[in-house]
C-alpha cells in the first residue's frame, strides 16, 4: 500500500475562494495543499471503510485556508490575552539577530539566567548585544531555554543541522506492525471519525491543529495537560472539538490513569522531545504493549535526525534557524527579520499529521497493520522553500478576516461568546464541523465519553 508522502498538486483537489497572504512564500498555496491532503486522506478512508462508494471530490476555499493559517476565533464582548510574553522577541546581537521564545516561565527563566538581567525588555536588549548570536543560542538552550539566531537560507543549508535535514522524507514512516480497528467505527458518512478516540498529550501549535482537524470529523479528542497549564491567547484557537484534562504523569496514579486511557483509545499524537515519553515511563515499547491498535504520530521541531534532534522549538524559532526570517527581510526590504505572515510551519504541520492519521486508519482498515509517523516543523520548512509563490494567478492580498468568513452561529467558549471562521475543507459527502465549544485547559475529566 502507498503510504502518504507528498502534498497533493492542484490537479487533485479543486479550489474557491480567492486571495494570498502576502510573503516572500508561497504561504497561501502551502495552505492550499495542507488542506487538500487532509480531504485527500479523509476521502481515501471514506472509500475503503465502504462510507462512501466512489472517491469524494476534496474542495478548498482558498480564502479561508489563509485564514485559518493565522487565528480562527474572534471573540465577542471581551477581548483575548496576548499571545506574546513581554520579553519574547527580536534582539540584535554583535553580529546579527536573535530571538527569545519566553512564553513559558522556565524558558524566561533560562534566558534570564545566561543573560544576567532583570526581566525588563530594555535590560534584555542591552545583555543579548553583548554576545555573538550562536555562542548565545547554544548557552540558553544548554540552559533549558530556547531561542534562534536569524541564519540565511545557505547557511542554514551549511548547518549540520540543515544538512541532515535535507536527507529527511517529509514524513518519516515507522515499521508495519500488527492492529486492528476497534468495532463500530466508520459508519456515519457525514461525521466520518464519529466514535474514534484520540489521546491528545501535544502543545503549541501544530499538534493541537492535528487533533482539532480530526475533531472537526467528529472523532472524540481527550486532550491531556499537566495540572494548572495554560496557553494564553492559543487555547481559545484550538481546544475547539475537545475535552480538555489534567494528569500529572509525574506521579503513579497520572501515568497509571494515562495507560488505561491509552489502552481504549485509537489514536495517539503528540509532540514530545525524542526520548521524553521514555523517561516518564510511556516509552514506544510500553506503548505497543498497552495499546497495539494505536495509530501514533507525533512531530518535533528541528527533525529527527542530526545533531538538533532533541532541541526544543517553535515555529518562530524555526523560521529564524532555517532562513525563512532572513529571506523574508530581504524580500521586504527591511532591517529587521521579516517571518512569514502567520505561523504556517505549524499550521501546515498540523494538517499534515492529521492526513497522517488518517492514511494510517487506512493502511489498518486495509491491510491490519499500523504504522507511526513523525513529522517535524524544520522539514515543513524545507517543503515551503521549494514552492514557487504565487502558483496562482491571484495577487490579491488578504489582510485580515471580514464577517462573511465567521459562521453566523455564535460558540460559546470558557471564557464568553465568539465566531468562528467557516470550514476551509470540504468533501462531497461531509463537512467539518465541530460538537464542543473552545474550553480552558483542566475543565473535563479524565476519561472517554463513549
Amino acid at each position: 500500500m502507498t503510504l502518504f508522502q507528498n502534498l497533493p498538486t492542484a490537479k487533485d483537489y479543486r479550489v474557491t475562494g480567492s486571495g494570498i497572504l502576502p510573503s516572500a512564500f508561497a504561504v497561501s498555496e502551502l495552505a492550499n495543499a495542507s488542506f487538500a491532503s487532509v480531504g485527500q486522506q479523509m476521502a481515501q478512508l471514506m472509500q475503503a471503510t465502504g462510507l462512501a462508494n466512489t472517491r469524494p471530490e476534496v474542495t478548498v476555499d482558498q480564502r479561508l485556508a489563509s485564514l485559518w493559517f493565522g487565528y480562527s476565533f474572534r471573540a465577542i464582548g471581551w477581548e483575548l490575552p496576548d499571545l506574546w510574553d513581554p520579553i519574547a522577541g527580536n534582539y540584535e546581537t554583535k553580529d546579527g539577530w536573535i530571538r527569545l521564545h519566553t512564553n513559558l516561565a522556565h524558558h524566561r527563566a533560562a534566558a534570564l539566567a545566561v543573560l544576567e538581567c532583570q526581566e525588563d525588555r530594555e535590560a534584555v536588549q542591552q545583555a543579548v548585544r553583548t554576545w555573538e548570536g550562536d555562542v548565545l543560542e547554544t548557552a540558553i538552550a544548554s540552559e533549558g531555554g530556547v531561542s534562534a539566531k536569524m541564519r540565511s537560507r545557505a547557511e542554514w543549508q551549511a548547518h549540520p543541522q540543515g544538512q541532515a535535514l535535507s536527507k529527511e522524507p517529509l514524513i518519516h514512516w515507522g515499521e508495519a506492525l500488527a492492529g486492528k480497528i476497534r468495532a463500530g467505527l466508520f459508519h456515519d458518512p457525514k461525521r466520518p471519525l464519529d466514535g474514534l478516540r484520540v489521546l491528545d498529550l501535544t502543545r503549541v501549535l501544530a499538534g493541537p491543529i492535528a487533533t482539532r482537524t480530526l475533531a472537526g470529523f467528529g472523532a472524540e479528542v481527550l486532550r491531556i495537560d499537566p495540572p494548572g497549564w495554560d496557553e494564553p491567547g492559543v487555547i481559545q484557537d484550538i481546544s475547539l472539538g475537545k475535552n480538555m484534562a489534567s494528569l500529572d504523569l509525574k506521579t503513579e496514579a497520572g501515568l497509571t490513569r494515562l495507560k488505561e486511557l491509552a489502552a481504549k483509545a485509537d489514536v495517539l499524537v503528540h509532540g514530545y522531545r525524542p526520548d521524553a515519553l521514555e523517561r516518564l515511563g510511556f516509552g514506544t515499547e510500553i506503548r505497543r504493549q498497552i495499546a497495539p491498535q494505536l495509530v501514533d504520530v507525533s512531530l518535533d521541531a528541528y527533525g529527527w535526525t542530526g545533531p538538533w534532534a532533541a532541541r526544543r522549538g517553535f515555529d518562530s524559532l524555526v523560521q529564524m534557524s532555517c532562513g525563512i526570517a532572513d529571506a523574508g527581510r530581504n524580500w521586504a526590504k527591511a532591517s529587521e527579520p521579516t517571518p512569514l505572515p502567520v505561523q504556517a510551519l505549524d499550521h501546515a504541520t498540523g494538517y499534515l499529521m492529521a492526513a497522517a492519521v488518517l492514511c494510517s486508519l487506512r493502511n489498518l482498515v486495509q491491510t491490519g497493520q499500523t504504522q507511526s509517523a513523525k513529522l517535524s516543523l524544520a522539514r515543513t520548512a524545507e517543503h515551503l522553500a521549494s514552492l514557487q509563490n504565487s502558483g496562482t494567478k491571484d495577487t490579491t492580498e488578504i489582510s485580515s478576516a471580514s464577517e462573511a468568513d465567521f459562521s453566523a452561529e455564535p460558540e460559546f467558549s470558557s471564557w464568553g461568546p465568539g465566531q468562528r471562521l467557516q470550514p476551509a475543507l470540504e468533501l462531497e459527502q461531509c463537512q467539518m464541523h465541530w460538537s464542543l465549544p473552545a474550553q480552558c485547559c483542566g475543565s473535563s475529566i479524565s476519561s472517554w465519553r463513549s
